[in-house]
């Protein structure tokens, strides 16, 4: 799984909470390790201002949009924004489809 963010990982930047963070947490505290890519600027800014790679790759994913966080899933699935990515990770615990398999 990709999990593309833009300049950094931080739960919180001063005393607000930061989206990249949320999602990054979300999926490590459920026990995923996703490929993380920097795909530095900014959301709001118009696109040609946005041209990391990590931007390109999320607008062409998205169908347009270049927000993150982003997350490509290893079937190719594409959730796009902290809340829906959080909520992603805590209905899918990294384990619960190999504990599943096995029973």
């Amino acid at each position: 799984m990709k999990l593309y963010v833009c300049w950094f990982t931080a739960e919180k930047v001063g005393p607000r909470e930061h989206p990249c963070g949320a999602a990054y947490h979300a999926l490590t505290d459920a026990g995923h390790d996703p490929e993380v890519v920097y795909a530095h600027g900014w959301g709001l800014l118009p696109d040609f201002l946005n041209r990391t790679e990590g931007r390109r790759e999320v607008r062409e994913l998205s169908g347009g949009s270049d927000w993150v966080p982003a997350l490509v899933l290893d079937s190719g699935e594409f959730i796009q924004g902290s809340k829906e990515i959080v909520a992603w990770a805590q209905a899918n615990p990294a384990g619960a489809a190999v504990a599943a398999a096995g029973a």
